[in-house]
């Protein structure tokens, strides 16, 4: 009976040792996904703003500095 308490707890220490490092995988993945969506935010206003600029017609531009 003594045994099996201690194997039970053995077994209780190692699932909370692995619950904790799960923890952290979740933890560290989380970040990554702020930080990608952070840069598609980015990357979604970049690629507006050429998109404008492509809209634009060429009599819209300002004449170059030498004329």
């Amino acid at each position: 009976m003594n045994n099996d308490i201690i194997d039970l707890q053995t077994r209780l220490a190692f699932q909370d040792g692995l619950l904790e490092e799960l923890n952290q995988v979740v933890i560290d993945q989380q970040k990554q996904l702020d930080r990608l969506e952070q840069r598609m935010v980015a990357f979604k206003a970049q690629i507006e703003s050429m998109q404008q600029m492509q809209l634009m017609r060429p009599g819209d531009e300002p004449p170059p500095p030498h004329y």
